[in-house]
């Protein structure tokens, strides 16, 4: 069997097709209309008779009958068989899901009805990474975070980008430290932004969080606390997971949004000046801003000095309050 071939096997099969159907259909692919004699004996390696095999392959939209006397068969252009396997395989696949996930609130309230132990999970070392991959690649609809260093996992957030894309929404949180890790504003906070994700800024966050689906939560220190990963906690529905969705909510509530509103209007700004008050309201570095902006220092005084004189505000906390009230940000 050749690399094509194994590769078209495994794609048939994870529609459906039994191995059986697979081989046979391979067949008429390589030598077009066969007997059912002919296709019994190219391919006789099967667990089922070569009539319930070709049926399967019938059903399935892959193959039809020929001739006069409906004796040969041939394959048929797949795209209807195609959409309806697929459909049907993902239907059972939903199926399974909830199953799975029936079986284990079975479990949980029988078996271990009178433990809390399987609520909170602790991972530790390298296990993490691989812990935040396995449980952030199922979300579903929404994922929450108070995102601080220190970090599991650097450079862009192409996972993120790649929800926001299938349409999991997105609420962060970010502390200033966030933004002062050299590049992180614009390889990873800003893409995403810029991709959906709606962000907003903390002065002072209580803990890293990420909530899935409102399911699982992920918590560990932040950089305040300790300096290198050494653990991560992973907590399941609980009266614990309940009050983080409100820790989270209440920390929302609170933040200054990290961006311009979309659709916001005001003849008076720049854009370069929405830049740099949303820039001004994560607590970024009057050089981490300039640079982010593409500006010299000297520039940014001077677009600062500007809003200042316009806003009549002495200081960037009353700048801060007034981009606000005029919804700037």
């Amino acid at each position: 069997m050749s690399a094509t071939d194994t590769e078209r096997f495994d794609h048939l099969r994870v529609l459906g097709l039994s191995d059986d159907e697979i081989k046979v259909y391979q067949h008429l692919l390589r030598t077009g209309p066969s007997s059912i004699t002919e296709l019994d004996e190219a391919v006789p390696d099967r667990a089922a008779t070569i009539d319930a095999t070709l049926g399967g392959l019938v059903q399935a939209g892959l193959a039809r009958r020929s001739g006069s006397d409906h004796a040969r068969f041939l394959p048929v252009p797949p795209d209807a068989g195609l959409e309806a396997m697929t459909l049907r395989r993902e239907s059972e696949l939903k199926q399974a899901r909830i199953e799975v996930l029936n079986a284990y609130d079975e479990f949980r309230r029988t078996v271990h009805n009178e433990s809390t132990t399987h609520l909170i999970e602790v991972v530790t070392g390298n296990a993490i990474v691989e812990r935040i991959h396995q449980i952030k690649g199922g979300a579903q609809r929404e994922i929450l975070a108070i995102d601080s260093p220190p970090y599991y996992i650097g450079g862009p957030n192409q996972e993120e980008i790649d929800h926001l894309k299938r349409g999991v929404s997105y609420r962060v949180v970010y502390s200033p430290e966030s933004v002062e890790v050299p590049g992180y504003l614009t390889e990873n906070i800003l893409p995403c932004v810029e991709a959906g994700e709606q962000a907003r800024v903390l002065p002072d966050v209580p803990a890293k969080l990420t909530i899935i689906d409102g399911s699982v939560a992920f918590v560990s220190m932040s950089v305040r606390d300790t300096d290198v990963n050494r653990s991560l906690l992973i907590i399941r529905p609980s009266s614990l997971l309940t009050a983080l969705i409100g820790m989270f909510e209440l920390c929302w509530r609170n933040a200054l949004p990290l961006h311009a509103s979309v659709g916001a209007e005001d003849d008076r700004l720049e854009p370069i000046e929405r830049r740099l008050l949303a820039l001004l309201a994560t607590g970024a570095a009057d050089d981490t801003i300039a640079r982010t902006l593409g500006i010299s220092r000297r520039t940014f005084f001077r677009y600062l000095e500007r809003l200042m004189n316009r806003t009549g505000a002495s200081t960037r906390f009353q700048l801060a309050l007034h981009a606000a009230r005029e919804n700037w940000l």
